[in-house]
């Protein structure tokens, strides 16, 4: 187990709202853990309310915890970029302001590389007419999200959906990625 352990990476991943961010990657194989919280900021451990008001600097973010043996981390940037609105500066869906934009943030030289390389490849694809806004940034300390944040979709599913369908983002996602 002491071994295994030791393969587990982090990667982290702002796409706007948290709670919409959880479930892509915690349904998939080697995924050991995907935590809410708040990251690229100034503020030592800010709360909701603070990293909301827009004077932390801090993004809504997902820490996932995984194996990359068994699900590596192209595969995590595929699922990342086909939940969000790549091309919006602003924020995300109808969630708008810093603390919702978008942004990868990379642990080691490794997935900065590899982050970069998806980046320029989406932009390519010709599949968005505007440029794409996310950002690449190197990971700092992550703050986990207060715990009735925490596995959202589980606890509230039908507040969940209601809001994951009136934000705009499950419309936008079926347009665009599916």
């Amino acid at each position: 187990m002491d071994n295994q352990h030791n393969q587990l990476k982090k990667a982290t991943f702002a796409g706007g709202c948290f709670w919409c961010m959880v479930k892509p990657f915690d349904e998939q194989p080697g995924i050991h853990k995907v935590v809410s919280g708040y990251t690229g900021g100034h503020k030592e451990n800010p709360t909701y309310e603070e990293v909301c008001s827009e004077t932390t600097g801090h993004l809504e973010a997902v820490e996932i915890t995984y194996d990359p043996t068994i699900y590596p981390y192209e595969k995590l940037l595929n699922i990342y970029w086909s939940q969000i609105d790549p091309t919006d500066p602003g924020g995300q869906f109808h969630d708008r302001g810093e603390s919702y934009t978008t942004a990868i943030f990379y642990h080691d030289e490794q997935q900065k590389v590899e982050a970069e390389k998806s980046k320029e490849e989406l932009e390519r694809s010709g599949k968005f007419s505007k440029p794409i806004a996310t950002k690449i940034i190197k990971a700092t300390t992550f703050y986990p999200a207060e715990d009735y944040h925490q596995d959202y979709y589980r606890k509230n599913p039908l507040h969940y959906k209601m809001y994951r369908k009136g934000s705009g983002r499950e419309d936008f996602i079926k347009q665009n990625w599916e």
